[in-house]
């Protein structure tokens, strides 16, 4: 019997956290389409495969679904770029910085297009998280600091960098449309995403003076 009740606990567990992940896509979706301000709690629900009275039986209300959604997504981005314990050459942390950017881009559209969205609209929701998001550019910034006293880079504004590499990734979520009708192919082939990456990776290298990484020697005959 305890065995049974423990079963049953269990699975309505991974029920709840099945269904509490499709409120999220579907918010996240609808979310991006039309912001917080267009975006439906009814279309939210039908998203999830809901009715809209079960919807408000797992979330609050729209504001603090959106709130969540933002939160998470900024602390995604800090656990991303944990400047705390980067290590390496300026050439392998930037390169590093743009994969990680550029993929996290790629795979998560909808997601990365909110805050975008968000700021467009005057970025009002956004004020209690500023303060972790400054907190992780000022690490970034003052590794780059550093590399400009060591001689390591050529001299530059070190915030203009970040954001200069933040908006050249970013824009292959914002418009996505367009860099596939411009490129002629679709964003979500793996040759595609690589041929981006490698073309950001040397633009960025070179203009803060550094060598392009070396491209991996074909084994193939």
């Amino acid at each position: 019997m305890k065995e049974t009740s423990q079963g049953k606990l269990s699975a309505a567990k991974q029920n709840r956290m099945e269904l509490m992940g499709a409120i999220r896509r579907a918010a996240i979706h609808e979310f991006s389409q039309h912001g917080f301000a267009g975006a439906s709690t009814q279309a939210i629900a039908q998203g999830a495969g809901i009715s809209k009275s079960a919807l408000h039986y797992y979330i609050e209300d729209k504001e603090a679904l959106y709130s969540q959604i933002l939160t998470d997504l900024i602390a995604s981005w800090s656990r991303l770029f944990d400047f705390d314990k980067q290590a390496g050459t300026p050439t392998e942390v930037l390169s590093d910085y743009l994969r990680r950017k550029l993929i996290f881009t790629l795979k998560n559209p909808e997601l990365s297009r909110i805050f975008t969205t968000e700021l467009l609209s005057g970025g009002h929701r956004l004020e209690q998280l500023w303060p972790e998001a400054v907190e992780s550019t000022n690490r970034f910034a003052a590794l780059i600091e550093q590399w400009n006293r060591d001689g390591q880079i050529r001299p530059l504004d070190a915030r203009l960098l970040i954001m200069h590499m933040w908006a050249m990734t970013q824009y292959y979520a914002d418009y996505a449309i367009q860099a596939e009708r411009m490129l002629g192919a679709s964003l979500r082939t793996r040759k595609t995403q690589q041929h981006i990456l490698d073309e950001l990776i040397a633009f960025v290298l070179a203009g803060c003076g550094l060598e392009p990484v070396a491209p991996p020697v074909s084994t193939s005959k």
